[in-house]
């Protein structure tokens, strides 16, 4: 009988396996199984210096200007374990005991299933081969691809097993590793950058890459626009009559000169007259309507969110253990619709749901799929809540401080589309006197799904009246030149959809990344964005670079997706990267020289150490949380090391004098004083 071991990517996605089957062992379909699962990523890229042969450690290992770009031919692209401090151990715990479970769970396996998350990026198929390598099996290995986790499609996924006939020919696994060795190599780019903001006196580390320099550029680059814009006000004459509507002259195309309008209202008036008044006219009567808005990505659902003060961060790690209780749907999905099969397995539950969120259920009479909405296309589906429906809203609020409005938000988009579309009559109309003076607005005739959602996402604001009013009478209209929109999370995520830069959860993961912790970038008062300094000064190091540039992203994503269909290998698709750090490099040389003059001298007028950046090991030690040198004297301390000394070891290792000369070191942390200054670092034995 076959033996089947099927890998899921975490503990939560086993569990629902494990449910789904009836136990982590057994009987389905025509084959015996067992359940196993990863931590997400157990192998990682190995640092570049340990990719490279002794005689180019040191070039690799190095920030200076001198040792950049690198010949990726150098690069051996060999992953190792990862290894972190586990505070409920305190100690440094590695993946390797993972992977040997795993490796000792194949001994008795004929085939393995891979079962992590179908995701658009090949991410689940890349970590499963990470960990299939590391074991070195040789065996056939199977795709369980799934919507959801749910136990419905968890079984129809283990009934239709998809055979690879080799990582060489997983589109996914190639697609995924195309992105892992580009990203990486794009280190070379925050090597730079570093050292240049360093070189001139700002302490930071610059961190670069395709999705963080884009945004924090735009944002910059907004910001600088408000900062340099000048109003320029302008005066024309409108007629407005007593029910509030305006009528006006239409302007030209955006960029011609508008005749009609004069600088100051002395000239306006010596230039034009009017009478007081003229009687009001209709044009037209249109009926016109518009369907349910589109399902929410996460990006979106955490645009609305931030107005009420929950963090991006926040609603991803929230969002993602509603997913694994099976309360909302897939987060990292690239999906538009739905499929018709989710449709059905949704319909029994929207009565459930409405009434759950507070929705009158008589609104939602538009039961058959909409075109619009429902597709033949995608796997995972659109956000959408999950099959679960909670007791209560309430209930939620174990998962996280957004839960609640999370699904109370999501909830409703999705129920939108069950309501009548919204109907109403464009009403045009004109001056009797001054046929040019036109008024155009909407009066709603059927509210439809309008009373289900308020579409916050829309960029779109309705003008709407009741009526046209009798008489409309002149005045003086003041306006001014269109003034930059202040920078908002929704205004950021507006313009990386429209240039197709990442997907809903990544642009969102990365917003929250680069607005939390003390070495924030951006900062978000509830949805309004600014530049923290350190972000104004990685701002300016990527303008100009093809990292930064949309178009650039574009690109790189249509290689991957050509990488996945085997139109070009993942070794060819690193020519672009090859490409862009060529082009930066230089670029970035010439930002450097802007800093000073667009932010002032930095703090301290010491001269800054071109040194490379130290990284810094946090961990317990003595019961308490410390952070330290990751070395000493061009030795970098390996992770037994630094387990060592968390855990007040002595420990003895090989460093390098300032000559260059080789010797022997011995020592352990210990408190250590800086002129007033208490620190914990690595205190060598001096005899």
């Amino acid at each position: 009988m076959e033996k089947y071991l099927i890998i899921a990517e975490k503990p939560s996605a086993r569990k629902n396996f494990e449910k789904a089957l009836g136990g982590l062992k057994g009987h389905f379909a025509n084959y015996d199984y067992e359940l196993t699962n990863l931590r997400g990523h157990v192998m990682t890229l190995k640092e570049p210096q340990d990719q490279v042969p002794n005689t180019l450690k040191d070039k690799y290992e190095s920030w200076q200007l001198k040792d950049l770009p690198w010949d990726l031919k150098d690069l051996s692209w060999q992953r190792t374990y990862l290894k972190s401090w586990n505070p409920r151990s305190k100690k440094m715990e590695s993946t390797k005991s993972l992977v040997d479970d795993l490796k000792q769970k194949a001994t008795t396996a004929t085939a393995l299933v891979i079962a992590t998350d179908t995701d658009p990026s090949g991410e689940g198929d890349l970590l499963a081969w990470e960990a299939i390598d590391a074991i070195k099996w040789t065996g056939p290995v199977y795709r369980a691809n799934f919507a959801d986790e749910s136990s419905k499609s968890l079984l129809k996924a283990l009934n239709n097993l998809t055979l690879i006939e080799g990582k060489d020919k997983h589109g996914a696994y190639q697609k995924g590793l195309a992105r892992n060795k580009w990203d990486f190599a794009s280190m070379q780019l925050t090597r730079a950058a570093t050292t240049l903001t360093r070189g001139e006196g700002y302490s930071l580390v610059s961190r670069q890459g395709r999705l963080k320099s884009a945004m924090l550029l735009k944002i910059y680059q907004q910001l600088q626009a408000i900062k340099n814009y000048v109003k320029v006000p302008y005066y024309e004459y409108r007629f407005k009559d007593e029910n509030g509507n305006v009528f006006a002259r239409k302007a030209p195309e955006k960029g011609e000169e508008v005749p009609f309008r004069y600088a100051t209202k002395e000239a306006l008036m010596g230039a034009e007259s009017f009478q007081e008044s003229s009687a009001v006219q209709q044009l037209s009567v249109t009926d016109k309507k518009t369907v349910p808005p589109k399902l929410l990505d996460l990006a979106s659902l955490s645009a609305i969110l931030s107005k009420e003060g929950f963090k991006a961060k926040e609603v991803l790690a929230t969002y993602q253990k509603l997913y694994e209780a099976q309360i909302v749907s897939y987060p990292r999905t690239e999906d538009k619709t739905i499929t018709p099969e989710q449709f059905q397995d949704m319909l029994p539950l929207v009565n459930q749901i409405a009434s759950l969120v507070g929705t009158d259920q008589a609104l939602l009479t538009h039961r058959q799929p909409r075109p619009t909405h429902v597709k033949e296309e995608g796997a995972h589906g659109a956000n959408r809540p999950g099959t679960k429906v909670p007791a209560t809203l309430d209930s939620l609020n174990s998962f996280g401080d957004s839960a609640k409005r999370i699904y109370e938000v999501l909830a409703k988009n999705f129920l939108a589309m069950f309501a009548e579309d919204y109907h109403y009559q464009q009403i045009k109309g004109a001056l009797q006197d001054y046929p040019d003076f036109i008024t155009t607005f909407n009066s709603p005739t059927k509210m439809g799904w309008k009373v289900v959602y308020q579409d916050q996402d829309s960029e779109e604001e309705d003008k709407t009246s009741q009526a046209l009013g009798n008489i409309g009478k002149l005045f003086i209209h003041e306006g001014q030149n269109s003034k930059p929109t202040a920078p908002t999370w929704k205004w950021l995520k507006t313009f990386l959809e429209k240039n197709n830069i990442g997907t809903g959860a990544t642009r969102t993961s990365t917003y929250g990344e680069l607005s939390s912790g003390k070495n924030a970038y951006i900062i978000d008062k509830k949805g309004k964005i600014d530049l923290t300094k350190d972000g104004q000064a990685v701002a300016i190091m990527a303008r100009n670079t093809w990292l930064a540039d949309p178009r650039t992203t574009k690109r790189v994503f249509e290689i991957f997706d050509q990488v996945g269909r085997f139109e070009v290998s993942a070794d060819q698709a690193m020519n672009s990267i090859v490409l862009t750090v060529n082009h930066d490099i230089p670029v970035m040389i010439e930002n450097a020289k802007q800093l000073k003059r667009n932010l002032g001298a930095p703090k301290g007028t010491k001269k800054q150490s071109k040194s490379p950046v130290k990284e810094k090991i946090t961990g317990l030690w003595q019961g308490k949380e410390v952070s330290f040198s990751s070395e000493f004297s061009g030795h970098k301390f390996t992770d037994q090391e630094i387990e060592d000394l968390l855990d007040g070891q002595r420990i003895v290792f090989k460093a390098r004098s300032k000559m260059g000369k080789s010797f022997e070191v011995a020592g352990r942390l210990e408190i250590q004083t800086y002129k007033t200054s208490k620190f914990v670092g690595f205190k060598p034995e001096f005899t």
